[in-house]
């Protein structure tokens, strides 16, 4: 079974482009890396808590993460803090080389293999349907502000269907009084 993984996985390398096949050999995916090389737990356990004192045995857990995040590779779309230093360290890839890169592993069917960037689709998606179009007034009981004459067409529109309607009687007394002699209310 683990050959035809490995078959498979050769098979969807050969596929992909120059680009990705260099950021997965640099940047292995995190799925793969887990299986090639996992530490065994249990000895590193041990050997965490013989070689701490007894009042850190709750710092272990900590610890034994640590370790473990030493193991894997960092995400290079994130920012990184030295150990040494405590600096701060820029991410690999700027984002518009993440959303580059994200673009062509969705365009290959790889963009879950991918580290956590803020660019996946899958980020994308959750902070639309988490803060919505962010366009003011869009929310429930909010209106746009919009131009002048956006926010009074409703009324002037109904002020037009009002003097359709009152045409023909208009019309009517326009024609008696004698085409406008004696005309006192001119139509606006």
């Amino acid at each position: 079974m683990a050959s035809m993984n490995a078959r498979q996985y050769v098979k969807l390398a050969e596929s992909l482009p120059p680009r990705l096949t260099r950021f997965f050999a640099r940047y292995p995916p995190q799925a793969l890396s887990q299986t090639t090389s996992t530490p065994n737990p249990s000895t590193s356990t041990s050997t965490i808590s013989n070689t701490l004192p007894p009042s850190s045995e709750a710092t272990s857990a900590n610890h034994e993460s640590s370790s473990n995040d030493e193991l894997t590779v960092p995400n290079p779309f994130r920012t990184q803090k030295h150990a040494v230093t405590g600096k701060w360290h820029d991410p690999v890839f700027s984002l518009r080389r993440q959303a580059d890169l994200v673009k062509l592993a969705r365009k290959h069917g790889v963009e879950e293999l991918l580290p956590y960037t803020v660019k996946s689709t899958e980020e994308r998606l959750r902070k639309r349907v988490e803060n919505g179009l962010r366009v003011k007034g869009t929310g429930i009981g909010q209106r746009v502000k919009g131009k002048e004459s956006e926010r009074t067409l409703k009324g002037r529109l109904e002020k037009r269907r009002q003097a359709m309607l009152e045409m023909p009687q208009m019309i009517q007394t326009w024609k008696e009084r004698g085409h406008g002699r004696g005309w006192k209310k001119w139509p606006k």
